[in-house]
């Protein structure tokens, strides 16, 4: 009786472990064919020109959709009936939804990114709910990654990103450049203007084409604040601020013109 039972045991055992074996390995050729379809979608979105932001959200979703297929192949293979999983998960509905609504507002966003086209891979944005920035770099069906210009990852769920304003700073190919320029009561307002017109009539990287000006902004306590302003190109927008801001200085100590430091006048009373 005992040695039936013992062999019995082994006798499920081992068809236990195979089918374990079997199982693993009926999952590893799955997640290969996942890849080889992937691979796939992804040559042909390449070939038609999609935007990558739209084959990197339909990649993810490939992915997603065909693992949670392969999931319901291997529960039938063990024998649970795919039936009553979709039973228990139809019970478990409310719950579930509300356990999942995050993840469905960020796929919905997702969504709406793609079609509406806020941003695309690539661009610059500035998210001011959450006050992150950064360059995109990739669109999932439910997060965003973007690249910050210290080299940090940003994730950002796509239901925010729907949801609140956003500034698309690559968007436009051209940039306005605002570079504030301070000097003393005691200089000439019309030189300064003159060598810093001449200045931005010089660089490069100033378009011709668009506004090139320099205005009394403010009458200041220290001294008068102008603003020296052109259009760039966005790609050379902090390369031309950083330049000019220098040269901003170079081109008012070779025409000397002062650079006022705070100043504060104090009155001494003699009460004798």
């Amino acid at each position: 009786m005992d040695s039936k039972l013992v062999e019995n045991i082994a006798e499920k055992a081992a068809t236990l472990g195979s089918q374990i074996l079997l199982g693993i390995i009926f999952f590893f050729i799955g997640a290969q064919l996942i890849k080889f379809v992937r691979r796939i979608a992804r040559k042909a979105m390449d070939r038609v020109k999609a935007e990558q932001g739209v084959i990197q959200f339909v990649d993810s979703f490939i992915k997603a959709a065909m693992y949670i297929i392969l999931v319901f192949m291997l529960a039938s293979y063990f024998g649970i009936q795919t039936a009553s999983i979709v039973a228990l998960l139809g019970s478990a509905g409310v719950a579930i939804g509300l356990a999942v609504q995050g993840s469905l507002s960020n796929f919905a966003g997702g969504v709406l990114i793609l079609l509406l086209k806020p941003f695309k891979v690539g661009d610059y944005i500035v998210e001011n709910g959450g006050h992150m920035e950064g360059t995109v770099a990739e669109i999932t069906i439910f997060y965003t990654k973007l690249r910050t210009v210290d080299n940090k990852t940003v994730i950002l769920p796509n239901g925010n990103l729907a949801n609140n304003s956003l500034i698309n700073v690559t968007a436009q190919e051209v940039r306005r450049l605002d570079i504030p320029v301070s000097i003393s009561y005691d200089s000439d307002i019309r030189k300064a203007k003159e060598v810093l017109i001449d200045m931005l009539q010089r660089d490069g990287a100033i378009l011709p084409d668009r506004e090139r000006i320099v205005v009394v902004d403010d009458l200041a306590a220290s001294g008068i604040n102008l603003i020296v302003r052109g259009w760039v190109k966005t790609e050379d927008y902090w390369t031309a601020k950083w330049r000019m801001t220098e040269q901003c200085k170079y081109t008012l100590d070779n025409a000397g013109i002062t650079i006022p430091f705070p100043q504060l006048d104090v009155h001494m009373m003699n009460r004798n």
